[in-house]
């Protein structure tokens, strides 16, 4: 768990160090998040983070996020408190993120904490934390016509990515012929595997921002350096996800 919340804390830095000093206009600039400023993308960030580490200390009280369409209970709960001083954002998104970090750190790694779409284990909840901060980096510095560096956190957000595929055939109202397999290019030109001890039925290789990106859907499987083999072949790129 320490490791993930580490991982947590060094994406945080990455994004705080690019939100320190922008001006207002940056803030203003549009994200790689069709319809969402730099700041939408962080003030969605800090309603993301005040919620879970709400959930990971027991108050649930609060949250509405469950049921009917993800993308617009979120849209809507940006559009709801749009149009804070950026500054207030920042401080709002820098507390949440600290919370975050701190509910988690202390939680056992099996706890089942509520999220958007029923529970998650602590340490799941953590890693899709991480998985979404490392994608709203990457809308961030998109905007700011920066590009976003890929670091081994990826690890953990491709590992994330592969264990949560037969939620993604679900939500697509398919059923995996079997089981699935990750061999990947890592930053360091090491390799990264996931699954492959298991003879899995359908094997993904490549790249593993490639990856990562295509299951964020900041890109699409056929602009980076990815194949897939087995029964699933023509399917698993198109449903893979990080999110809900």
């Amino acid at each position: 768990m320490r490791e993930i919340v580490e991982a947590l804390g060094a994406q945080h830095a990455e994004l705080d160090a690019a939100l320190d000093p922008l001006d207002d206009a940056d803030w203003a600039r549009p994200s790689r998040c069709p319809g969402w400023t730099v700041a939408d993308v962080v003030l969605h960030l800090a309603q993301t983070d005040e919620l879970a580490a709400s959930n990971a200390r027991g108050d649930t009280g609060g949250n509405d996020w469950a049921g009917g369409d993800v993308d617009s209970v979120v849209d809507a709960a940006v559009a709801r408190e749009r149009g804070a001083p950026p500054a207030e954002v920042l401080r709002r998104w820098r507390a949440a993120a600290s919370a975050v970090r701190e509910s988690l750190a202390s939680a056992d790694p099996r706890q089942p904490i509520p999220w958007v779409v029923g529970s998650l284990p602590a340490r799941t909840l953590a890693t899709t934390r991480l998985a979404e901060c490392w994608v709203h980096t990457g809308d961030v510095l998109y905007a700011l016509g920066t590009r976003q560096e890929p670091t081994d956190r990826l690890w953990h957000i491709a590992r994330l990515a592969w264990r949560t595929l037969p939620y993604a055939f679900a939500k697509d109202g398919r059923k995996p012929a079997g089981g699935f397999g990750l061999k990947l290019r890592a930053p360091d030109g090491s390799t990264w595997e996931f699954g492959l001890d298991d003879d899995p039925a359908t094997v993904v290789r490549g790249d593993a921002l490639g990856f990562c990106l295509v299951a964020a859907r900041r890109t699409t499987p056929e602009r980076v350096d990815l194949s897939a083999t087995g029964p699933d072949c023509d399917r698993v790129l198109d449903v893979v996800r990080t999110f809900a």
